[in-house]
């Protein structure tokens, strides 16, 4: 049975009581969860001090045992903070040895881009304890595809997607835009070319979108991949002020500035209802019609 352990490098968990219903959860599933004293630590914004915060990064270099799940508890802001005294070498070390599952989104896209960046270390874009396993009602599609991307060496994901006829191969990657533009001229942004870069955020409007993504565009890093998927965008909603200007439209224009192939409607983000992705494993892409696919493999998984 695998273990789940905690981490919390980003922002104090202000929903306290999702999370331990996340532990509980976990518990009743039949799994150990370690580290739970981390879920009320707080520094100010921050789920605790930036010593504590770099430790939960630190020591998973020594986490004994395999078939260790490292969770996220959850975004915010703070994991930033750490890129610059994070052991990428001792991580890398360790992966290759005995690989932990270390799985978040949000602010840990940071994270999970330094590792892929540095020393092409595989990690889990996917649901975070507070957010999603403390969720009143876990949801099951989110759990299914959680435990399918945690234990099969080779699955699909399938979606009713938009976008133009495609068909390519390629690595992996991406997660939070907003967390993704902040490493732009940094040693913590993947140099990936040929890749399939997924995007997802929330909060944004579609204007703060689309900026980001021609920060992307105009840095030359969207031309250079196969395909781009875009997931969720939460809370986007537009005002009357935009007068018909929209995410759609605003895809639409990212289209007409691209050869790239840009394939939305993947559930994929902030939502309850998300699936999981192993970022840097290497993937297959198809969009004919209305389906999409994208099959994965080469991720670590959790051993019999």
């Amino acid at each position: 049975m695998p273990q789940f352990h905690l981490i919390a490098p980003s922002g104090y968990c202000l929903n306290q009581e999702a999370a331990f219903r996340g532990v509980e959860r976990l518990l009743a599933g039949g799994h150990q969860v370690t580290n739970q004293s981390i879920i009320p630590r707080r520094q100010q914004r921050f789920a605790g001090t930036e010593s504590e915060r770099l430790a939960d990064i630190n020591t998973l270099t020594t986490l004994p045992g395999e078939n260790n799940i490292v969770l996220a508890v959850r975004g915010g802001y703070g994991a930033s903070r750490l890129l610059g005294q994070i052991d990428w070498a001792g991580l890398a070390a360790r992966q290759r040895h005995q690989p932990l599952l270390i799985c978040g989104h949000s602010d840990f896209s940071v994270i999970q881009l330094g590792l892929l960046a540095r020393h092409n270390v595989i990690t889990f874009s996917g649901p975070m304890l507070a957010g999603n396993f403390g969720a009143p009602q876990m949801d099951p599609f989110t759990e299914a595809h959680f435990w399918k991307a945690l234990q099969q060496p080779t699955f699909s994901v399938e979606w009713q997607g938009n976008g133009p006829h495609c068909h390519c191969e390629g690595q992996l990657w991406g997660g939070n835009l907003a967390m993704l533009v902040s490493l732009i001229g940094t040693p913590w942004l993947p140099a990936i070319e040929n890749g399939i870069l997924v995007l997802e955020d929330i909060n944004e409007h579609p204007f703060r979108v689309e900026r980001m993504l021609l920060q992307l565009y105009h840095a030359g890093i969207l031309s250079r991949q196969r395909a781009i998927v875009l997931g969720s965008f939460s809370n986007a909603a537009p005002n009357d002020y935009d007068a018909g200007y929209t995410l759609a439209t605003m895809v639409d224009y990212l289209r007409s500035r691209l050869t790239v192939p840009v394939i939305t409607g993947l559930a994929f983000g902030h939502e309850q209802q998300t699936v999981t992705l192993p970022l840097g494993a290497q993937a297959r892409l198809t969009h004919e019609g209305s389906t999409s696919r994208l099959i994965l493999s080469g991720h670590p998984t959790l051993k019999a």
